[in-house]
């Protein structure tokens, strides 16, 4: 199932210009349409499919290349500490969800790109690591395990 682009702003390389890249992107998490949250980092956005071979008997010219089934990474998403408490009741209400949606939003918080999963489960999250001599932000991260991409 191929990713909604949701916003019409974007433009369009038929006429030979290049589309502007996006910088300062953030996204947005909805579990059966209520928001866990705004992340600053997410990987896992993809599919593969499994490639089978098949030998035909008496053709020795080439061999027949099919695809398989699909699969799917689990999605790991990050971004910093908040006082925001959604995302950490669904990881412990253990409940079955129908559909996770990731919306990809611009600098303006307008929506790029959204991308839907069906049967979302959490797998596993991280709280920050606590220094009290770093500088650095306090991040968390959550992976979520899915059964495939949905439009």
């Amino acid at each position: 199932m191929a990713p909604n682009t949701v916003a019409a702003g974007s433009t369009s390389s038929a006429n030979g210009s290049i589309p502007e890249t996006l910088g300062e992107l953030t996204f947005l998490v909805e579990i059966s349409g209520v928001t866990i949250g705004q992340f600053c980092e997410c990987t896992g956005l993809s599919v593969e499919y499994e490639m089978l071979e098949y030998a035909e008997g008496g053709n020795n010219d080439f061999v027949h290349r099919l695809r398989g089934r699909a699969r799917y990474p689990t999605i790991s998403l990050r971004r910093g500490a908040t006082s925001q408490d959604a995302l950490l009741k669904w990881f412990f209400d253990n409940r079955q969800e129908d559909r996770l949606t990731i919306t990809i939003e611009d600098r303006q918080g307008t929506p790029v790109r959204s991308f839907g999963f069906a049967s979302p489960f959490p797998i596993k999250w991280s709280g920050p690591d606590v220094s009290s001599g770093s500088n650095a932000a306090a991040m968390e991260s959550l992976e979520i395990g899915h059964h495939g991409m949905v439009g």
